[in-house]
């Protein structure tokens, strides 16, 4: 585990940099989900295995984490969120002092569901320093006012049953500079179902070495 300090706060991270990584993918974990979620960690390892580094960090402090769990309301922080992410990417482009590395590698954004519209305002602030962003299963209609000023390529991934959110990723990605819409044919939102989230991991990994 690492500690980031992304400016007010300071998050707890898994960093994992393969061997000549390719680049780096910063995790924006769902509503209240956190850099242990099973999901994202399992499309983690994929990225890890197609020569990806990735970066699993908790955009809420504990005490914040704990709070939210009980209001629910810090999850839909968009702008909180998207605060911390962008510090943390800072952070990877200015080099870890435990993996300098990182200074010299590209950067791309994995956001699920509200994590996604956190991604992709991170990406329109920082649009030097993103190079790709994955969505999966995402809210990209939260990021409101940023999403046409996201120039850099946008995958968004959706479950075929998940149908009010693939209507949201349809509206989205009108707005979008360049953004592809990937549907997964039978998957609800938490693509719980048999090869639904072997399939996100495929597209996510083909996407960020296509453009990272």
């Amino acid at each position: 585990m690492i500690t980031i300090d992304s400016g007010d706060a300071a998050l707890p991270g898994d960093l994992t940099i393969p061997d000549e990584a390719t680049g780096m993918v910063v995790f924006a974990h769902g509503s209240g989900s956190s850099r242990h979620s099973p999901r994202n960690r399992a499309v983690a390892d994929g990225l890890n295995a197609a020569g990806v580094g990735t970066l699993l960090i908790d955009l809420l402090t504990e005490h914040e984490g704990q709070l939210d769990a009980v209001t629910a309301h810090l999850r839909f922080d968009i702008e909180l969120l998207t605060m911390r992410l962008i510090g943390a990417v800072d952070r990877l482009a200015e080099g870890l002092e435990s993996a300098p590395v990182t200074a010299g590698l590209a950067i791309g954004l994995f956001g699920a569901s509200t994590g996604a519209a956190a991604a992709l305002a991170a990406a329109a602030a920082r649009p030097d320093k993103i190079a790709a962003v994955v969505s999966r299963g995402g809210r990209p209609d939260l990021a409101g006012p940023s999403l046409p000023r996201v120039h850099a390529p946008v995958l968004l991934i959706v479950g075929g049953q998940d149908t009010e959110v693939l209507d949201l990723n349809e509206r989205a990605r009108k707005r979008l500079d360049h953004a592809e819409l990937h549907v997964i044919s039978g998957a609800t939102h938490l693509f719980e179902e048999p090869g639904a989230l072997e399939e996100v991991t495929t597209q996510a990994a083909e996407w960020f070495n296509r453009h990272l």
